[in-house]
């Protein structure tokens, strides 16, 4: 749960980056955020989940 919750913070921290400094609109955004709405309510969700836990306990591994 906390790392879905920090990946959306995130997530939205890097739209809201984009939307200000790289041009992105907000309907760009908006278009993204309602597509990956949709995309996890699809059969495909579990791997992403998957691969993005995968990536954050690959991520937590590495050792500075």
């Amino acid at each position: 749960m906390i790392l879905s919750i920090s990946g959306v913070l995130l997530l939205g921290f890097i739209i809201f980056l984009f939307t200000r400094k790289d041009g992105l609109k907000f309907s760009h955004a908006l278009v993204c955020a309602l597509f990956g709405f949709y995309l996890a309510g699809t059969a495909i969700a579990p791997s992403i989940k998957a691969g993005g836990a995968s990536l954050a306990g690959l991520l937590g591994g590495i050792k500075f």
